[in-house]
């Protein structure tokens, strides 16, 4: 299978050779995050409705969590344009961190419409370097979708627990890899070269639960889920919490 593999990507390749080209000659990368909020604009709303029961379930735990001021501090990893907002309890105090300040704009129409939150700051910045967040400073820490583009999920995790106060609550969804040995797999493989440029980064064949598992949380609970959207070569999602 493995030959296999190298055939169909190589043919995707060339199928998709300008947009290598582009990448390689680093015209790619700045176009790529001036289109990409928009791109996820238009998913996110997609996924929002067909994952809301689910996004409902995970995130109305955070009502559970007493923060030291009365309100819960919440930071959101790859905080994107803002489509969890809807979905957290009323008394968070929300931090925004994200790579690509493209997303504010959308940031702020998400807030103008969440008005039930409070919103602190939007830090730029990627997850794997976070000094502007003190440690433990934080109550609860989101990451949706995010561990998938990371160029560490290991030092991403690292970070949160840093932050994270002891105790505190790490909430996940992210997709991750078909089974081994499945066909689907495969094709998650093959188009794995070309889909990263496609996705800012997006990895679609990450083991994302064994990150989790190895980032020395007290306790982690998971459970897989089908992926949302059918004709994205995206995999099944894992959701769940992680507390420090």
């Amino acid at each position: 299978m493995d030959a296999l593999v190298r055939l169909l990507q190589l043919l995707v390749l060339l199928l998709t050779l300008p947009l290598h080209l582009m990448a390689l000659l680093g015209c790619w990368q700045p176009l790529c995050k001036s289109y990409f909020p928009y791109l996820m604009a238009v998913l996110a709303d997609k996924t929002n409705r067909r994952m809301e029961s689910k996004k409902r379930e995970l995130f109305s735990q955070i009502k559970k969590i007493k923060g030291a001021s009365g309100k819960v501090a919440l930071l959101e990893l790859g905080c994107g344009t803002g489509a969890n907002f809807q979905f957290y309890p009323p008394g968070c105090k929300v931090t925004c961190l994200d790579p690509n300040p493209k997303f504010e704009k959308f940031l702020m129409k998400s807030m103008a419409a969440n008005k039930h939150l409070q919103y602190e700051r939007f830090v730029v910045a990627p997850g794997e370097d976070m000094h502007e967040v003190a440690d433990n400073s934080m109550d609860v820490v989101v990451c949706t979708l995010v561990l998938c583009s990371v160029q560490s999920p290991k030092k991403v995790l690292q970070e949160v627990r840093r932050v994270l106060r002891p105790g505190g609550v790490l909430f996940f969804l992210e997709h991750v890899a078909e089974p081994r040995g499945s066909w689907a797999l495969m094709w998650q493989q093959v188009l794995e070269p070309t889909w990263k440029h496609i996705g800012d980064g997006c990895f679609l064949t990450r083991e994302t639960w064994k990150d989790l598992e190895k980032a020395q949380f007290s306790n982690v609970q998971m459970e897989r889920q089908p992926p949302p959207i059918k004709w994205l070569p995206v995999g099944p999602h894992i959701m769940g919490k992680a507390v420090k």
